[in-house]
Order: structure tokens, then sequence, then C-alpha cells
């Protein structure tokens, strides 16, 4: 990574703290003149006053704000960060409602565009929880029954069965619907696509970006002709942006696997990363990509491994690691990553982890998103 890069990553940090804080001034001062904001619906010339009057507004509403970054991707000129905002809605109103005196909680995507060490654009999704009043949940539990309709009606009936291999999808839906999904694409000379993503946002538009994305994914892998999952989701990107609101977006990991050889193809858009399990290690399958209908011409960075006998990966979402205990402790990549390395071998690696995610979250645990998770095993011997 070159220096550059590094600076780029450094002056997105700052800028977030400094809007946690609520620095105006400072805020201000890190925007460039003809700051451009995406997904704002007004003219650009009035982009960089009315992102600012958004902060204060924010800064006027809430207390106890916090920013917690979660993780850094940078590609040339732009920075992906994933973080998550917290904090308490109990002195105004804030895009419409009234301060209801709970915690509320954004998980958010941005990509921040630098030039000339200033932010001259931004791009946002976010999944915001608890943000409703309580005279529209009835409205609301209508549109969670319709939207987890769409979400089933979208899920495989079916999972393939390969010989040589062992395939176990897992998905648990909470309350609230999340937009998670996973699929299989039966491809050309017996290859098999594997899919897991997440839609941001909640209730009907989420569900309906899931499906929305789930049929183009579809189609598009099963009309190229081509091994290439990078090829795919670039192509879904492209069709996706003219398709989904602005400020939405799907994250997306997508592998080919070639059941003969072991070989598995993937690419990521911006999801999770997954566990490759091998050797008494889980060892992350990391490749670049930004998610997908969040913005054009993005490339998908495309990596091949080998699955030999008695290796497997865990795809999931989330849900499980962004489960919090009951003194608010989050269940957590680190934990995950070392229960995979530790129990990777066992018959029903997605039962063990659910037991450990119970006993971890305690009795009266609240579901807090969507779960998925999906095993790819390789048999140890040849059956």
């Amino acid at each position: 990574m070159s220096s550059e890069e590094e600076k780029n990553k450094a002056l997105v940090r700052r800028f977030l703290v400094a809007q946690s804080k609520g620095e105006v001034d400072t805020v201000k001062e890190m925007l460039a003149p003809d700051f451009v904001v995406h997904w704002l619906q007004e003219e650009p010339e009035n982009h960089r006053e009315r992102y600012l009057r958004g902060l204060a507004e924010e800064q006027g509403a809430f207390s106890d704000i916090r920013y917690i970054i979660e993780d850094q991707i940078d590609e040339g000129d732009k920075v992906m960060t994933r973080w998550r905002g917290r904090g308490v809605h109990d002195r105004g109103d804030y895009a419409g409602l009234a301060p209801t005196g709970r915690e509320s909680e954004a998980k958010v995507i941005d990509v921040h565009r630098v030039e000339g060490g200033k932010i001259a654009e931004e791009w946002k999704g976010t999944n915001a929880v608890e943000m409703v009043q309580e005279e529209r949940l009835a409205q609301v539990d209508q549109e969670l029954l319709v939207a987890r309709r769409i979400e089933h009606a979208s899920l495989p009936n079916e999972v393939p069965e390969l010989e040589g291999w062992q395939i176990s999808p897992y998905y648990q839906p909470a309350r609230e619907v999340g937009g998670d999904f996973y699929d299989f694409h039966l491809l050309w000379e017996g290859r098999l696509g594997l899919v897991v993503g997440d839609a941001t946002g909640k209730g009907v538009p989420a569900a309906l970006v899931m499906s929305t994305t789930c049929g183009m994914l579809q189609a598009v892998s099963q009309t190229l002709d081509t091994s290439s999952p990078g090829e795919v989701l670039k192509q879904v990107n492209e069709t996706l942006l003219s398709r989904i609101p602005p400020n939405m977006f799907v994250t997306c990991f997508y592998a080919i696997l070639e059941p003969e050889s072991g070989s598995l193809t993937y690419a990521n858009a911006g999801h999770d990363l997954p566990y490759l399990h091998r050797n008494g290690a889980a060892e992350e399958l990391r490749a670049r990509g930004m998610p997908l209908g969040l913005m054009p011409g993005m490339g998908y960075e495309e990596k091949e491994i080998e699955l030999n006998y008695g290796q497997g990966v865990l795809f999931y979402s989330d849900g499980l690691v962004e489960a919090h205990d009951p003194e608010g402790e989050m269940f957590g990549f680190p934990r995950l990553r070392a229960l995979v390395a530790e129990h990777a071998e066992e018959a029903e690696l997605e039962d063990y982890l659910l037991e450990e995610l119970y006993s971890f979250v305690g009795e009266g645990w609240e579901q807090e998103d969507d779960i998925t998770l999906l095993t790819l095993q390789r048999y140890a011997t040849l059956r």
C-alpha cells in the first residue's frame, strides 16, 4: 500500500472522528470547496452547506454520540469505511422524529474520494436501527410481513448435491428483515456458484433490493460464458445502480467451485470475509471490491484457492459477529475465527457456532439482525 493511500485512510478517519465530536469547523475545513454528496437530492452547489447543517442537526438531536470504525479499504483515491454510529435520541427532532430517549444505532458504509488532501465526494449506505416512533409500529409490522415473504421467496428451495462435498446453509431471520440472502448457481461443466450477501436497510425496501440482486446474479452468472466471479459482480454492479435507491447498496461474496479439482475462485463486493479452515487454522479469504449498487465503473479483485480433502470454507453474514451479550460486548470476528480454527472439522460446524452464540448472549436475547451461515466442506476421503 502506498503512503498516499495510507494518508487518505488516515484523513477519512480524522474526518469521521471530527463528526462524532460535533467539530463542525474541523469538518468544514476538511471538505473540498466543491464537495459532492451522492446521496443528497439537492443541486451539487448546495451539498457542502447541507452536509454541515445535517451534522449540526445530528448533534442537536443526540447525546453520547460514538463512531466505531470497523474496517477500511482503499481503492486508488477512494476509501471505503465500514463503521457503526450510536447515540441517545434525547435532545431534539431528527429526520421528522421526536426524541425517544432510546439509544439508536446505525451501521454505515461510506466511500470517500480524496483530492488534494480534502474530502471531495461521499457515497453512503446506512442500516438504521430503532429510529421509528411507537405510533408507526403497526404500519412497520405490516411492511415487515410483506418483506419476510419476499425474502423467503428469493432463497433457494434445494441445496445442490455434489459428490465428495457437503454444503450446509443456515438462515435465521430476526424480527426485522435485514436483507440477507444466499444462493446457488448451477453453471457449465459441473461448476457451482455460491453467493452470500446482505442488502442494507430494513423492511420492504431491503427485501426488494435483495430479491432484485438475487435475480440479477442468477441471470448474469448463467448468461455469461465465464468462470470469473469478478466479471459477474462487475456487470451486476452496473445494472443494479439504476434499479435501487441511491442510499442503498448490497455486500456480496461470490465464489465458483470446480468440484473435481477443488478449485474455488472468488471475488468480494464489500462483504464480511469468509474463513478457510485448513491445517488447524482459519484463514481470511480476502479480495478487494466495493459494495454493489454504490458507484459505477468498479472492478473486483479475483483470487483462487484449492480446497483439499477435509478442508472447507465458512461464509456468513454480520448477524452472528455483531450479536451482543447482556453487558454489550460483541461476539466479534476474533471469536468466530478462533472457533472456526478449533472446530472446523466437526460434522456440524453451524450447530456448534450457534450453541456458542446462544451461550454468549444468554437467555432472553433478542436477535438483532438476520443470521446466515453457509459451509462448504470437502470430505476428508473419497466416498
